[in-house]
């Protein structure tokens, strides 16, 4: 009898944290700490809800089989259990609709709108079970050649990996360079930005995703100073490995969309690049999703984050208090670095997300509208958190392909 009473008042508990976790994902908290918890436990439910639902499915049927459901709290788990389910299946159709929102952001485009003659819509990775399993894989179709080193100082986090197609492509191949995120503190080459990564490679495209140094060892700039010394690598190597260096993108999530935008925003920067100062560091495209761009979290502009992010700026990053060096912060600030001659840009950013406010994707991309004589496509995505882009999901299959069409389109431009 012991064993029977835990396993219904178990299920019923069970039920309760399905349920929380559900309502987090359409309503996640933004106060200061709970939104780092927040994000963490609404990522998974936001970006799977169909395989989050098939598990509490598979739960519900063990539960079932010992008799869960001849008492009161079992019963009750099961309603609450159903409207789990109703909220899941609704974030699965909010994630299908990115594919609307994709689309007329690019026929909406600041500088008209984004068109590809010819091109195929059908993402390479349209698999039931690469989308059941949601894990990334690489196809065996993809080359990774690891661990270039390049700066040439034998430091461990001076490092990149280039992915192209085995074998080569057919032709010189349009270039990516992806910079992963976070916060300046963590992240590796190896984690993020692989979906688009891999649907880009299949269409011919060389990607190179770069390790840079991070923080607390590191010190502002270097974040930046060694993102731009391996974009002078690509254009300067790139062609060794079946890459164009006429066309180079970049692109990056969270602390990578900073760094990438940055990079993006202040071509041939000479105090950020020490002993090459000669090197083009210029791009032709950018693709930030989730930035930090404003890094002074003010409240009188952007708002992008709370007291606990600057503190972790000012404390393990810059290593400076804000009060008393504003400037340093400022001139870390993409929103403050737009130009009239900004590269072509498409941002990404998801209302839900308790890392990065809405707004902060919103100042920027005004700004930009305002003064670059470039196209500007902005994706604002309904009921999105954090790291949408990290996993082969739905909403992701949809933001990849649009951001395959944002290059197409742009590379079309530049050979006009």
């Amino acid at each position: 009898m012991v064993f029977y009473g835990a396993m219904y008042w178990g299920f019923f508990v069970v039920s309760i944290v399905v349920l929380l976790l559900t309502v987090n994902a359409f309503f996640p908290i933004r106060r200061e700490p709970l939104s780092v918890i927040s994000f963490a436990l609404g990522w998974i439910p936001d970006e799977l809800p169909i395989q989050v639902m098939l598990v509490d499915l598979i739960i519900a049927l063990v539960f079932a089989h010992y008799g869960t459901f001849r008492h009161w709290p079992g019963w009750a788990g099961l309603a609450l259990t159903a409207g789990s389910w109703v909220g899941l299946v609704r974030l699965a159709f909010i994630a299908q609709g990115a594919k609307g929102l994709v689309d007329e952001a690019l026929a909406g485009a600041a500088m008209g709108p984004v068109e590809v003659e010819g091109f195929d819509p059908s993402p390479a990775w349209n698999y039931w079970w690469r989308l059941a399993i949601a894990v990334p894989l690489r196809w065996r179709a993809i080359r990774r050649i690891r661990n270039i080193d390049y700066w040439g100082d034998g430091i461990s986090r001076h490092r990149l990996d280039i992915l192209e197609p085995r074998g080569g492509p057919p032709r010189p191949g349009p270039v990516l360079v992806y910079i992963h995120g976070g916060g300046w503190v963590i992240g590796d080459k190896r984690q993020q930005g692989i979906p688009m990564m891999h649907e880009l490679i299949q269409r011919g495209w060389v990607c190179v995703a770069i390790n840079y140094r991070l923080s607390p060892k590191a010190t502002w700039p270097d974040h930046i100073v060694d993102c731009k010394r391996a974009v002078a690598w690509v254009r300067a190597h790139i062609a060794e490995y079946g890459g164009d260096p006429e066309f180079i993108a970049i692109s990056g999530g969270s602390a990578g969309g900073h760094l990438s935008s940055l990079l993006a925003l202040t071509p041939n920067e000479p105090e950020w690049q020490p002993g090459f100062e000669d090197a083009d560091t210029s791009v032709d495209a950018c693709i930030p999703y989730y930035g930090v761009y404003d890094m002074t979290g003010d409240p009188a502009g952007s708002g992008a984050f709370g007291p606990g992010m600057l503190e972790m700026l000012e404390r393990h990053v810059m290593k400076l208090p804000f009060e008393s060096n504003r400037e340093v912060f400022v001139q870390a600030s993409p929103t403050d670095r737009v130009s009239s001659s900004a590269p072509p840009m498409m941002v990404f950013q998801g209302v839900n997300d308790t890392l990065v406010s809405v707004e902060v994707a919103r100042s920027f991309v005004a700004r930009l509208r305002e003064v670059s004589e470039s196209p500007v496509v902005y994706v604002e995505l309904p009921r999105t958190q954090h790291a949408f882009d990290v996993l082969a999901s739905i909403r992701c299959r949809h933001t990849s392909i649009g951001a395959v069409r944002f290059l197409e389109g742009m590379r079309a431009r530049a050979a006009h």
